[in-house]
């Protein structure tokens, strides 16, 4: 059974996380965003490890809503990534700040989410209950003629 409520909120949590980690601040003058992943990776490799297990909330969230192992793996993927690009000096905290892995976990685990709504069987058209209500209606209306008249 899909408790879609169960989905909403985890992603309204994933949303919100990803805000404050990949986009919380704006550079002034620019579009270009960044979150305190970014900023925590500053300080070498300690904070690399500190936003590797950061990452791991989403990862928890996508097991909490039964999220594929295909869907797993790649979320595992991006936060590696990350993590290795992190460790970089000085290339390292940009790439953190531009690759994002809390959004682009979050994305993934919202179209995975959308394609199981999609799956589920469609609910089918009540035939039985339209024709017997027409039926009964049918009769009620003759039945109102024949009293009427």
């Amino acid at each position: 059974m899909v408790d879609q409520d169960q989905h909403v909120q985890a992603l309204r949590r994933l949303d919100r996380f990803s805000y404050w980690t990949d986009s919380n601040f704006r550079i002034p003058l620019t579009s270009f965003r960044f979150g305190l992943s970014p900023v925590i990776g500053l300080v070498p490799v300690i904070g690399d490890f500190v936003g590797l297990l950061l990452s791991l909330y989403v990862l928890h969230q996508a097991r909490r809503v039964g999220a594929s192992r295909r869907v797993q793996g790649r979320m595992i993927f991006n936060m590696l990534v990350e993590f290795v690009g992190g460790l970089l000096p000085v290339v390292g905290d940009a790439f953190d700040a531009i690759f994002k892995a809390n959004t682009r976990n979050t994305e993934l685990l919202r179209a995975w989410l959308h394609e199981q709504v999609d799956e589920l069987p469609a609910r089918r058209f009540p035939w039985w209950t339209l024709i017997w209500l027409s039926a009964l209606l049918g009769l009620l209306f003759v039945a109102a003629v024949l009293i009427l008249f």
